[in-house]
Protein backbone atom coordinates (compact mmCIF):
# COMPACT_ATOMS: atom_id res chain seq x y z
CA UNK A 1 0.00 0.00 0.00
CA UNK A 2 1.32 3.35 -1.12
CA UNK A 3 2.42 5.65 1.76
CA UNK A 4 0.77 9.34 1.30
CA UNK A 5 2.58 11.92 2.58
CA UNK A 6 0.87 15.21 3.35
CA UNK A 7 2.48 18.00 0.02
CA UNK A 8 1.65 21.34 2.40
CA UNK A 9 4.62 23.45 2.14
CA UNK A 10 3.69 24.78 5.72
CA UNK A 11 4.39 21.17 7.26
CA UNK A 12 6.75 20.19 4.32
CA UNK A 13 9.65 22.91 4.95
CA UNK A 14 11.61 23.39 8.55
CA UNK A 15 10.76 26.72 10.33
CA UNK A 16 13.19 28.98 9.53
CA UNK A 17 16.02 29.89 11.67
CA UNK A 18 15.36 32.67 14.41
CA UNK A 19 16.68 35.94 13.01
CA UNK A 20 16.52 37.36 17.15
CA UNK A 21 20.55 36.82 17.93
CA UNK A 22 21.62 38.78 14.97
CA UNK A 23 19.06 41.10 15.33
CA UNK A 24 20.66 41.52 18.30
CA UNK A 25 23.92 41.47 17.32
CA UNK A 26 22.73 44.70 15.05
CA UNK A 27 21.57 46.66 17.65
CA UNK A 28 24.08 46.38 19.95
CA UNK A 29 26.90 47.07 16.96
CA UNK A 30 24.89 50.50 16.09
CA UNK A 31 24.66 51.39 20.14
CA UNK A 32 28.59 50.93 20.68
CA UNK A 33 28.67 53.16 17.25
CA UNK A 34 26.25 56.11 18.51
CA UNK A 35 28.07 55.45 21.82
CA UNK A 36 31.69 56.13 20.16
CA UNK A 37 30.44 59.32 17.87
CA UNK A 38 29.11 60.80 21.12
CA UNK A 39 32.66 60.80 23.06
CA UNK A 40 34.32 61.86 20.11
CA UNK A 41 33.50 65.62 21.38
CA UNK A 42 35.50 64.37 24.41
CA UNK A 43 38.58 62.90 23.14
CA UNK A 44 39.14 65.84 21.07
CA UNK A 45 39.13 68.43 23.94
CA UNK A 46 41.49 66.18 26.12
CA UNK A 47 44.17 66.01 22.70
CA UNK A 48 43.53 69.71 23.21
CA UNK A 49 44.29 69.64 26.55
CA UNK A 50 47.32 67.19 26.32
CA UNK A 51 48.61 69.51 23.36
CA UNK A 52 47.99 73.03 26.08
CA UNK A 53 50.10 71.16 29.14
CA UNK A 54 53.06 69.70 26.84
CA UNK A 55 53.56 73.13 25.52
CA UNK A 56 53.23 74.76 29.17
CA UNK A 57 55.43 72.17 30.23
CA UNK A 58 58.32 72.36 27.98
CA UNK A 59 57.83 76.24 28.22
CA UNK A 60 57.31 76.81 24.53
CA UNK A 61 55.07 80.02 25.77
CA UNK A 62 55.93 81.60 28.80
CA UNK A 63 53.88 80.86 31.94
CA UNK A 64 53.29 84.63 32.32
CA UNK A 65 50.90 83.78 29.07
CA UNK A 66 50.18 80.61 29.15
CA UNK A 67 49.86 78.80 32.14
CA UNK A 68 49.65 75.05 32.64
CA UNK A 69 45.83 73.42 32.73
CA UNK A 70 45.93 72.78 36.23
CA UNK A 71 46.47 76.35 37.43
CA UNK A 72 43.74 77.44 35.29
CA UNK A 73 41.04 74.85 37.55
CA UNK A 74 42.88 75.38 40.56
CA UNK A 75 41.98 79.46 39.94
CA UNK A 76 38.53 78.53 39.27
CA UNK A 77 38.21 76.25 42.13
CA UNK A 78 39.11 79.30 44.17
CA UNK A 79 36.17 81.24 43.26
CA UNK A 80 33.32 79.05 41.35
CA UNK A 81 30.74 81.40 42.82
CA UNK A 82 32.17 84.10 41.59
CA UNK A 83 33.18 82.93 37.85
CA UNK A 84 29.47 81.27 37.51
CA UNK A 85 27.55 84.67 38.48
CA UNK A 86 30.08 86.64 35.89
CA UNK A 87 29.67 83.45 33.31
CA UNK A 88 25.52 84.04 33.62
CA UNK A 89 25.61 87.85 32.82
CA UNK A 90 27.91 86.65 30.34
CA UNK A 91 25.58 84.35 28.81
CA UNK A 92 22.23 86.23 29.06
CA UNK A 93 24.03 89.26 27.00
CA UNK A 94 24.74 86.45 24.88
CA UNK A 95 20.91 85.11 24.39
CA UNK A 96 19.60 88.64 24.61
CA UNK A 97 22.09 89.90 21.63
CA UNK A 98 21.50 86.77 19.40
CA UNK A 99 17.83 86.99 20.06
CA UNK A 100 17.68 90.31 18.87
CA UNK A 101 20.26 89.58 15.67
CA UNK A 102 17.96 86.70 14.56
CA UNK A 103 14.63 89.06 14.66
CA UNK A 104 16.22 91.80 12.49
CA UNK A 105 17.97 89.47 10.41
CA UNK A 106 15.76 87.68 9.23
CA UNK A 107 13.57 90.91 8.63
CA UNK A 108 16.04 92.35 6.87
CA UNK A 109 16.88 89.79 4.72
CA UNK A 110 12.81 89.12 4.11
CA UNK A 111 12.73 92.65 2.76
CA UNK A 112 16.26 91.98 0.46
CA UNK A 113 14.78 88.99 -1.27
CA UNK A 114 11.12 90.39 -1.56
CA UNK A 115 12.13 93.29 -4.18
CA UNK A 116 15.11 93.24 -6.12
CA UNK A 117 14.98 97.47 -5.94
CA UNK A 118 15.66 97.26 -2.23
CA UNK A 119 18.39 94.67 -2.20
CA UNK A 120 20.23 96.63 -5.04
CA UNK A 121 19.45 99.60 -2.67
CA UNK A 122 20.68 98.07 0.48
CA UNK A 123 23.11 95.59 0.11
CA UNK A 124 26.22 97.51 -0.76
CA UNK A 125 25.76 99.70 3.07
CA UNK A 126 25.20 96.20 4.51
CA UNK A 127 28.36 94.99 3.11
CA UNK A 128 30.03 98.87 4.66
CA UNK A 129 28.92 97.54 7.79
CA UNK A 130 29.87 94.48 8.26
CA UNK A 131 33.38 95.15 7.19
CA UNK A 132 33.76 97.75 9.32
CA UNK A 133 36.83 96.33 12.62
CA UNK A 134 33.20 96.49 15.53
CA UNK A 135 36.38 96.80 17.89
CA UNK A 136 37.28 100.23 16.80
CA UNK A 137 33.30 101.09 17.33
CA UNK A 138 33.55 99.93 21.12
CA UNK A 139 34.83 103.88 22.61
CA UNK A 140 32.45 105.19 20.01
CA UNK A 141 29.41 103.15 21.76
CA UNK A 142 30.36 103.41 25.39
CA UNK A 143 30.13 107.56 24.58
CA UNK A 144 26.90 107.35 22.80
CA UNK A 145 25.20 104.67 24.88
CA UNK A 146 27.30 105.06 28.65
CA UNK A 147 28.14 102.19 30.08
CA UNK A 148 26.09 98.70 31.15
CA UNK A 149 24.59 96.35 28.48
CA UNK A 150 23.23 98.84 26.16
CA UNK A 151 27.17 98.87 24.46
CA UNK A 152 27.42 95.28 24.56
CA UNK A 153 24.11 93.73 23.28
CA UNK A 154 24.60 96.51 20.17
CA UNK A 155 28.41 95.01 19.67
CA UNK A 156 26.74 91.57 19.94
CA UNK A 157 24.12 92.76 17.41
CA UNK A 158 26.76 94.29 14.48
CA UNK A 159 28.92 91.20 14.50
CA UNK A 160 25.63 88.59 14.30
CA UNK A 161 22.97 90.21 12.45
CA UNK A 162 25.22 90.12 8.64
CA UNK A 163 25.12 85.98 8.30
CA UNK A 164 21.41 85.99 9.60
CA UNK A 165 20.36 88.65 6.84
CA UNK A 166 22.79 87.05 4.03
CA UNK A 167 21.59 82.89 4.94
CA UNK A 168 17.76 84.38 5.05
CA UNK A 169 18.10 86.61 1.58
CA UNK A 170 19.50 83.32 -0.05
CA UNK A 171 17.62 80.94 1.11
CA UNK A 172 14.33 82.77 0.18
CA UNK A 173 16.29 83.19 -3.14
CA UNK A 174 16.83 79.97 -4.27
CA UNK A 175 13.80 77.92 -3.63
CA UNK A 176 14.10 74.59 -5.47
CA UNK A 177 12.67 75.31 -9.53
CA UNK A 178 10.17 72.10 -8.89
CA UNK A 179 8.39 73.72 -5.69
CA UNK A 180 8.28 76.83 -7.59
CA UNK A 181 6.33 75.61 -10.63
CA UNK A 182 4.24 73.04 -8.07
CA UNK A 183 3.24 76.94 -6.82
CA UNK A 184 2.48 78.20 -9.82
CA UNK A 185 0.34 74.97 -11.13
CA UNK A 186 -1.54 75.31 -7.62
CA UNK A 187 -2.45 79.30 -8.50
CA UNK A 188 -1.14 80.19 -5.03
CA UNK A 189 -1.41 83.77 -3.93
CA UNK A 190 2.18 85.41 -2.94
CA UNK A 191 1.76 84.98 1.07
CA UNK A 192 0.53 81.06 0.65
CA UNK A 193 3.86 80.72 -1.76
CA UNK A 194 5.61 82.22 0.85
CA UNK A 195 4.24 80.29 4.16
CA UNK A 196 3.66 76.76 2.38
CA UNK A 197 7.05 76.83 0.14
CA UNK A 198 9.55 79.57 0.00
CA UNK A 199 9.81 79.39 4.09
CA UNK A 200 10.30 75.90 4.72
CA UNK A 201 12.66 76.10 1.63
CA UNK A 202 15.23 78.49 3.27
CA UNK A 203 14.94 76.92 6.96
CA UNK A 204 17.92 75.12 6.31
CA UNK A 205 19.91 77.98 4.82
CA UNK A 206 18.83 80.44 7.63
CA UNK A 207 19.79 78.30 10.28
CA UNK A 208 23.57 78.08 9.08
CA UNK A 209 23.86 81.52 9.29
CA UNK A 210 22.23 80.94 12.70
CA UNK A 211 25.30 78.54 13.39
CA UNK A 212 27.83 80.72 12.02
CA UNK A 213 26.05 84.02 14.11
CA UNK A 214 26.25 82.19 17.60
CA UNK A 215 29.73 82.12 17.99
CA UNK A 216 30.00 85.78 16.90
CA UNK A 217 27.45 86.55 19.81
CA UNK A 218 29.89 85.34 22.15
CA UNK A 219 32.80 87.12 20.68
CA UNK A 220 30.75 90.18 20.56
CA UNK A 221 29.43 89.83 24.41
CA UNK A 222 33.39 89.54 25.85
CA UNK A 223 34.03 92.79 23.34
CA UNK A 224 31.48 94.65 24.59
CA UNK A 225 32.23 93.81 27.92
CA UNK A 226 35.91 94.72 27.21
CA UNK A 227 35.05 98.33 26.42
CA UNK A 228 32.04 98.72 28.98
CA UNK A 229 31.49 95.57 31.10
CA UNK A 230 30.57 96.05 34.69
CA UNK A 231 30.22 92.31 34.85
CA UNK A 232 30.75 89.32 32.73
CA UNK A 233 33.67 87.52 31.99
CA UNK A 234 34.99 89.77 29.40
CA UNK A 235 35.53 92.11 32.41
CA UNK A 236 37.05 89.33 34.32
CA UNK A 237 39.41 88.77 31.78
CA UNK A 238 40.67 92.56 31.46
CA UNK A 239 40.87 92.78 34.67
CA UNK A 240 42.85 89.62 35.99
CA UNK A 241 44.96 89.67 32.84
CA UNK A 242 45.61 93.40 33.84
CA UNK A 243 47.02 92.20 37.66
CA UNK A 244 49.08 89.64 36.00
CA UNK A 245 46.36 86.88 37.27
CA UNK A 246 46.67 85.13 33.80
CA UNK A 247 45.08 81.86 35.59
CA UNK A 248 42.08 83.50 36.54
CA UNK A 249 42.19 85.26 33.01
CA UNK A 250 42.22 82.14 31.32
CA UNK A 251 39.75 80.25 33.45
CA UNK A 252 37.03 82.99 31.93
CA UNK A 253 38.78 82.39 28.82
CA UNK A 254 37.53 78.36 29.13
CA UNK A 255 34.00 79.18 30.41
CA UNK A 256 33.27 81.64 27.35
CA UNK A 257 34.58 78.44 25.38
CA UNK A 258 32.41 76.73 27.42
CA UNK A 259 29.84 78.58 26.79
CA UNK A 260 29.80 78.98 22.85
CA UNK A 261 29.88 74.70 22.86
CA UNK A 262 26.84 74.36 24.99
CA UNK A 263 24.70 77.32 22.96
CA UNK A 264 25.39 75.97 19.61
CA UNK A 265 24.83 72.37 20.73
CA UNK A 266 21.85 73.51 21.63
CA UNK A 267 21.09 75.32 18.37
CA UNK A 268 21.88 71.86 16.67
CA UNK A 269 19.48 70.32 18.23
CA UNK A 270 16.68 73.10 18.00
CA UNK A 271 17.82 72.73 13.88
CA UNK A 272 17.30 68.90 14.27
CA UNK A 273 13.74 69.26 16.24
CA UNK A 274 12.41 71.93 13.78
CA UNK A 275 13.83 70.09 10.62
CA UNK A 276 13.39 66.15 10.43
CA UNK A 277 13.05 66.32 6.80
CA UNK A 278 16.68 67.25 5.89
CA UNK A 279 18.49 64.32 7.30
CA UNK A 280 16.04 62.28 5.75
CA UNK A 281 16.02 63.83 2.18
CA UNK A 282 20.30 64.95 2.04
CA UNK A 283 23.07 62.55 1.89
CA UNK A 284 24.94 62.14 5.41
CA UNK A 285 28.50 61.53 5.74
Amino acid sequence: MTDVRSADPAVAEPPPPSAGPEAGRTGRGAGLRAGAEAALPAVGILVALAAWWLVARLELVHPVALPPPGDVLSAFVEKPAQMLEHTWDTTLEILTGFALSVAAGVLIGLSLASSRTVERMFTPLLVAVNAVPKITLGPLLVVALGWGQKPILTMVFLLCFFPIVLSTATGLTTTPADLAELVRSWNASRWQAFRKVRFPAALPQIFVGLKVAMPLAAIGAVIGEFQAGESGLGYVITQYAGIGDAATAWAAIMLVALVSILLYSALLLIERIALPWVRETTSSR
